[in-house]
């Protein structure tokens, strides 16, 4: 890495957890007035800052290619895979509210952060409990997916690293199949840009693909968890070629 991209990351990653502190608070601070929707805007509005602050201070840019496949009003199980931070900004910006989360419980308690992050409910779980947060997962997604939210989940669990590959677990394809929701998959090449635990922000375009709803109606869900992985996993190795060239 050069200097100019170290200066430039380390100004970012300033920049980042400044605008943690300050959104986090706001949030804090206006929770008991505003709507749960309006809190999200709030959210939005930091996940577009974040973005724009990686164009200009990293020349890290994007293009999405298939939201028009995010039906408006309707709900949605989001499977997305999992290579960087970058996504759970991106996606919290390209998503329309409401949306509900699936993440680990240890991210709610990280100061500001993971105390904002308690005022959206997320389905947080304890990853070591398998049995309970697959109940927590089909019950409270059920749930909010009955009130029109995008449920979105990483089905591989963690961050992976660009050019490999982890099984996908069967938690938000057992809710597709239980609830005949759509599932729409997501794939990306983030992680060829901002790598997991990485200082290293590396100038440059991320695609980000959606790709057409998956009608989960009469399937099982092995049936739709083969579909989603088979799917967004050919995707992922389309895109990385474009983040190589």
């Amino acid at each position: 890495m050069s200097a100019n991209q170290t200066l430039r990351s380390v100004a970012f990653e300033v920049f980042l957890w400044l605008s943690i502190l300050v959104y986090s608070t706001l949030l804090l601070t206006l929770a008991r007035v505003l709507s749960p929707l309006r809190l999200q805007a709030i959210v939005r509005h930091w996940d577009i800052t974040v973005l724009w602050a990686l164009r200009w201070i990293c020349g890290l840019r994007y293009r999405v290619s298939g939201d028009e496949h995010l039906q408006q009003g309707r709900a949605q199980i989001i499977l997305s895979n999992h290579q960087s931070t970058w996504e759970t900004i991106a996606l919290g910006a390209l998503l329309p509210a409401p949306q509900t989360w699936v993440m680990k419980r240890e991210l709610l308690r990280i100061p500001f952060f993971g105390w904002a992050l308690r005022l959206f409910d997320p389905i947080a779980i304890e990853r070591s409990a398998n049995r309970k947060a697959l109940r927590q997962l089909l019950s409270v997604g059920a749930k909010r997916l009955a009130l029109g939210h995008r449920v979105v989940i990483f089905p591989e669990g963690t961050r992976v690293a660009p050019g490999t590959q982890r099984p996908f677990s069967l938690g938000g394809a057992m809710l597709a199949a239980r609830t005949g929701v759509p599932v729409v998959p997501i794939a990306h090449n983030a992680g060829y840009f901002w790598g997991r635990n990485q200082l290293r922000k590396r100038p440059g375009t991320i695609d980000i693909l959606i790709g057409p709803p998956i009608e989960t109606k009469g399937l099982n869900a092995a049936a739709i968890n083969a579909l989603a992985e088979d799917w967004i996993q050919s995707t992922a190795k389309a895109l990385a070629k474009n983040a190589r060239s």
